[in-house]
């Protein structure tokens, strides 16, 4: 009876391995870039904010930093976790007319 209770969990054992793999570890590993890339900003840098505001760094602090959004000297203060990734236009264009 104890061999059969054993075989009965190794199905159960073999999900969690998969669902390890396939969706903890990645969600993990970008999570840790994202992360990685929100510290390593400098002054100069452009941006674009999780809500689609694209600007350049004028100032970085500890847990957010100021943004200027436009020819009219607009600066924006924004929390470091609204970053969403760094804005290159012409790298973006490429990438747009390769798909």
């Amino acid at each position: 009876m104890n061999q059969n209770a054993m075989l009965n969990f190794i199905p159960l054992i073999l999900m969690f391995v998969v669902f390890y793999f396939f969706v903890i570890r990645p969600q993990k590993k970008k999570a840790n870039e994202i992360n990685e890339m929100r510290e390593n900003l400098k002054v100069g840098d452009k941006i674009i904010t999780i809500g689609g505001i694209i600007g350049k760094i004028i100032l970085v602090k500890e847990d957010y930093l100021v943004i200027e959004t436009s020819s009219d000297n607009t600066k924006i203060e924004v929390m470091k976790w609204g970053i969403n990734g760094t804005y290159k236009k012409n790298a973006d264009l490429k990438d747009a007319e390769e798909e």
